[in-house]
């Protein structure tokens, strides 16, 4: 049958899934399922070969069903219509965001070997990188999104001379201030790599946007990543992690993770493609939520400073990179409140409708402190960096009406702080 629908709207409804082939099922049945027989001796042969990579796939051949750790059907529907999102080859789900995280980190470095990331970054990003890839003898430089495409370059010369980074990571826009790295720049400094002998692998953690407003992969990232469990899971029940980009580069990432067991299961899957048909139906309105809180906020006096894309100035630096990259401004709001902790606190403790817990993208608003909560373990002189203060709040907000939303800030920062 031909598609006469390209729309991802349209896609995310039946793209990958033929019911005709599941006894009419309108909705992908859940195969609960450890195992798959084989038809005979020499299909598992075949199809064991193409699973370690022994042979070469057929043209038009794909892997087939083995056992639920390698693939699954529930699986390869995510996956295919994540792909179809990301317009590119291939996807890959993982058990977690932080498994993605992991699998691309162990996938493309080795000991002795540089990491390039740009900060901030989620809080266990930030621990992975810092605390746990050193162990491995891997090598690390930061920057930020103040940092010229010049001045990076020349800090990975003057800490490791003559070194070519392998993975260049960046999350976009950064947890938890919204700040917005040029993945095009990033991608000029992996090509200026490449001229030198050695491309590095341009990742970029695409949570906070993605997959509907913004597009890594067409601005010349390698890999575009989620932590699965927020927007795209959407619903607050489900842990889940995925990338997306070329054939080649997620096949890699789907052999490690056939090794470290970090596939994700049929239950969790089957919950994705009921996310996914609703994806973007439900941005769009956190997104418009989004945009009357964060008015609100730059106009009460009780509050210092939004961190908010959409209210970046004509002339701020980030404005042109927002125009550039960002299809949306999202839904993700940091801002700092006068005081310091105890009026951040007593504003948490005053929330009715705003729910006091990490994680993002679901479909209730979502309220943290981000320097005692996500990222405590951020050493306190990059906190200080970051701008990640005793006095910031960060709002993730849902689908409640958005007045009401307004009401509930309002009436909890009259209570942190009295007039």
């Amino acid at each position: 049958m031909i598609r006469t629908f390209l729309n991802s709207e349209s896609l995310m409804q039946s793209h990958g899934y033929d019911s005709k082939e599941h006894l009419g099922a309108v909705k992908c049945p859940l195969y609960q399922t450890s195992t798959f027989a084989f038809k005979s001796a020499e299909e598992g042969k075949s199809f064991f070969e193409l699973a370690y990579g022994l042979r070469e796939p057929k043209p038009g051949e794909e892997q087939k069903m083995i056992y639920s750790r390698l693939n699954h059907p529930n699986l390869d529907l995510i996956e295919k219509r994540l792909a179809a999102l990301e317009k590119c080859d291939d996807a890959a789900f993982f058990a977690s965001g932080m498994a993605a995280i992991s699998a691309v980190m162990f996938a493309w470095l080795s000991p002795g070997d540089l990491l390039l990331y740009g900060a901030p970054v989620y809080g266990g990003t930030d621990h992975l990188i810092n605390h746990v890839l050193p162990l491995y003898g891997i090598n690390i430089v930061r920057f930020t999104a103040n940092d010229s495409l010049d001045a990076i370059i020349k800090r990975v010369e003057e800490h490791y001379p003559g070194k070519t980074p392998s993975v260049i990571f960046i999350e976009v826009p950064g947890n938890p201030v919204n700040s917005l790295i040029d993945i095009e720049m990033c991608s000029l400094m992996a090509e200026k790599y490449d001229k030198l002998g050695k491309r590095p692998v341009l990742v970029v953690d695409n949570t906070f946007l993605g997959p509907v407003y913004q597009k890594p992969l067409e601005k010349g990232a390698d890999i575009s990543l989620y932590s699965a469990t927020k927007f795209i899971g959407g619903h607050s029940d489900l842990i889940a992690g995925a990338c997306a980009g070329s054939f080649e580069k997620i096949a890699e990432l789907k052999h490690l993770r056939t090794f470290f067991g970090s596939t994700l299961d049929s239950h969790t899957c089957w919950l994705v493609s009921r996310s996914l048909e609703t994806l973007h139906i439900r941005v769009k309105q956190q997104v418009e939520n989004a945009i009357k809180v964060s008015r609100f906020l730059k106009n009460e006096p009780k509050i210092q400073r939004v961190y908010y894309p959409g209210l970046l100035e004509d002339d701020h630096p980030q404005r042109e990179i927002y125009n550039r990259q960002c299809l949306s401004p999202g839904s993700m709001i940091a801002f700092e409140i006068k005081g310091g902790e105890e009026e951040a606190f007593r504003f948490l403790n005053n929330l009715q409708l705003f729910k006091i817990a990490v994680s993002l993208g679901s479909t209730e608003s979502l309220a943290e402190h981000p320097a005692t909560m996500t990222h405590v373990d951020v050493a306190h002189d990059d906190r200080v960096l970051y701008g990640i203060t005793d006095q910031l709040i960060r709002l993730s907000i849902g689908l409640e009406n958005s007045d009401d939303l307004i009401n509930d800030i309002r009436q909890a920062l009259e209570r942190a702080i009295p007039d």
